[in-house]
């Protein structure tokens, strides 16, 4: 739920700052686990990853060029930013 609220506000937040007729956006997730294939530095060749499938539906009278903006500038949304990267926790009682 987080991605799919942080990838509608970072479209909204751009599109109202180049001024462009955004309406809406619907953010439709699909997360799975499949097999990682052709892996070359996989611990194991059998390993599994998680799999999110973000759909984005924008809703305005937006043309061919600012859509395509906006699905770039979806990616740019911190949550997602955060799980494409490598990410290390620690945890420790306080």
């Amino acid at each position: 739920m987080a991605l799919g609220s942080c990838t509608s506000m970072t479209v909204h937040l751009y599109a109202a700052r180049k001024k462009w007729p955004l309406e809406q956006v619907v953010v439709r997730l699909r997360q799975e686990r499949v097999h990682v294939q052709n892996c070359t530095d996989c611990e194991k060749p059998d390993a599994m990853v998680h799999r999110i499938e973000k759909t984005i539906e924008l809703i305005g009278t937006l043309d061919g060029e600012q859509r395509q903006r906006l699905r770039e500038i979806a990616d740019h949304c911190p949550v997602h930013k955060t799980l494409t990267s490598k990410i290390v926790i620690e945890t420790v009682l306080g």
